[in-house]
């Protein structure tokens, strides 16, 4: 997983603390709902997908299918009350006898496999990035010699080391100096915070007390509303969750400066104990589907298909689903190897959606990948995979899996996701979200976007990778109620429900204005509505031939 995967919120958290302390416009108006990726455009004034008005007007009273959605990630937090009921179980497997009970290499998976675990029962937490694996190979060989010393069948490697080189010493840069920010973020944030407690008398500044502070000091109604704008804004209940924010991103900072970004450290021989370099190698692992850090991959689960019919917590784009936990996805990077295993196991647990927030800029076993998303092509999976978060144009620069293949053919059963935001304005595609008019296939919603967090809580997250999920849940819903659709009629309607928009936007990483349309390929924001549409028709269209 690529590190900023884990940490946007802070991107747009720190512009947001600088502004609480200065006099503002009125509080914002209270949003119809926390979920308003769900909403409609039209109806709601947010540029949600429609998923509630596709159930109520096109869904109410049709019969549906149960949909298998693997997510592969990080790890699943199985015992969220928001998640437990449509998690995947594996009927073939007895739980906890040590035994490979249904014969398919992995024993005692009921609940997924963990990729990233060792026979004793341990797994990885904190991984290296691809650049600093890459070094570390690359470096003994090369460092310190010129092209024209290298013999010429070993120059594209020497050029590989020389950009690796270079993209390891920026990210070291990067986030040496990204720490220091935050700290200092997080002092001034805290000091301000406990005056201001104190001064109100309050035990903690949420938005509630915000809104009607227990004070008559015009000065510090002023700051209070202020706070409380901003704090609505950024899709905060109260300034202790922003700081518990600095506090996650300082920690994620120092482990991949500690871990990440170190060369010496490597934890898969101890902890894994399997050949990393050999792609064939299948049969690796631990049951542990869960793992050390479950944040991220059950927040993405949530998004998915977070439980409809129990009354609590939200509503999953997806209803009639089964999530399927697979581990293979770090704090660091992915490794290939695992990648490809993970799509391969979820194609042979059945899954018909494979939902992929992770991505990078080196592929070393890019083929391995791609062999496994032509088998998952073969038994007629679709793939969604998040186009990252790195403001980057992925027409400059690749990142991986690829949407195309490296000899250049498109991969028909993928669909890459960018990020919007809720506001159709200057701000509608998130400013950290990677773009392409030829990469990246839609936009999705993917800034502030509340799901499911591990120990039953639920909070918000930002990201390409809350994008694709809305993506895969929307697939399901498909799916589920059109089961005959194939995994490229899939993608094709997904792309065709995005109508291009042409609103002057931001630019990711800069401040130029540029047409919405002009940053993917369909111009566009998925929307479930008009999407049960397309599929009805094309229904109609195969039922009658």
């Amino acid at each position: 997983m690529s590190f900023p995967l884990r940490t946007l919120g802070l991107a747009l958290l720190l512009p947001t603390l600088a502004l609480a302390q200065q006099p503002t416009s009125p509080p914002a108006p209270a949003a119809t709902s926390s979920q308003w990726y769900l909403l409609d455009p039209e109806q709601d004034k947010a540029m949600g997908i429609s998923a509630r008005r596709a159930y109520q007007e096109l869904l109410a009273g049709r019969p549906s299918q149960p949909v298998l959605v693997a997510v592969i990630d990080g790890g699943i937090d199985s015992t969220h009350q928001d998640l437990k009921r449509v998690l995947w179980r594996n009927p073939r497997e007895v739980p906890g006898n040590g035994q490979d009970d249904d014969r398919n290499g992995y024993p005692d998976d009921v609940r997924g496999w963990n990729f990233l675990g060792g026979p004793d029962g341990r797994s990885i937490d904190v991984e290296t990035l691809e650049d600093t694996r890459l070094l570390a190979r690359l470096q003994p060989l090369y460092a310190g010699k010129t092209r024209t010393a290298v013999p010429t069948a070993k120059r594209a490697e020497y050029d590989l080391y020389l950009k690796v080189k270079k993209s390891y010493e920026a990210k070291v840069k990067e986030n040496t100096d990204r720490l220091k920010e935050m700290q200092q973020a997080y002092d001034d944030t805290r000091q301000g915070a406990e005056g201001l407690r104190q001064v109100l008398g309050v035990a903690r500044l949420d938005t509630a007390t915000l809104r009607r502070p227990p004070s008559q000091d015009p000065a510090l109604l002023r700051a209070t509303s202020g706070l409380y704008a901003n704090l609505r804004q950024a899709g905060y209940g109260a300034l202790e969750d922003v700081l518990e924010e600095i506090q996650d991103g300082i920690k994620e900072t120092k482990n991949l400066l500690d871990y990440g970004l170190n060369p010496k450290y490597t934890p898969r021989a101890e902890v894994v104990q399997d050949r990393p370099d050999d792609v064939q190698q299948r049969t690796y692992g631990n049951p542990d589907s869960h793992g050390p850090d479950p944040g991220h991959g059950t927040h993405v689960a949530g998004i998915i298909g977070a439980d409809r019919e129990n009354g609590l917590g939200i509503d999953g784009v997806a209803g009639n689903v089964r999530l399927l936990a697979v581990r293979a996805v770090p704090n660091g990077d992915e490794r290939d190897k695992d990648v490809a295993n993970a799509i391969r196991y979820a194609v042979d647990q059945g899954a018909q959606i494979i939902n992929m927030s992770f991505g990078k800029y080196y592929s070393p076993q890019r083929a391995a990948v791609e062999d496994a998303i032509r088998y998952a092509a073969s038994k007629n999976v679709l793939l969604v995979h998040s186009a990252g978060n790195e403001s980057q144009n992925l027409d400059q620069q690749v990142q991986y899996p690829a949407s195309v293949y490296q000899n250049g053919q498109r991969i028909p059963n993928m669909i890459t996701v960018g990020a919007s935001a809720r506001t159709n304005d200057e701000n509608l595609v998130a400013e950290f979200s990677n773009y392409s008019k030829t990469q990246v296939d839609v936009f999705a919603p993917g800034s502030q976007i509340y799901s499911t967090l591990p120990q039953g809580r639920f909070g918000n997250m930002s990201g390409t990778s809350m994008a694709a999920p809305v993506v895969s849940g929307m697939a399901a819903v498909l799916k589920s109620y059109f089961p005959q659709l194939t995994a490229e009629q899939l993608k094709r309607i997904i792309l065709a429900s995005a109508a291009p928009t042409h609103t002057r936007v931001r630019q990711p990483g800069s401040d130029k204005l540029v047409d919405f349309a002009d940053l993917s390929q369909t111009g566009g924001v998925v929307n479930l509505y008009r999407a049960v549409q397309l599929a009805q028709q094309e229904s109609q269209t195969t039922g009658s031939r």
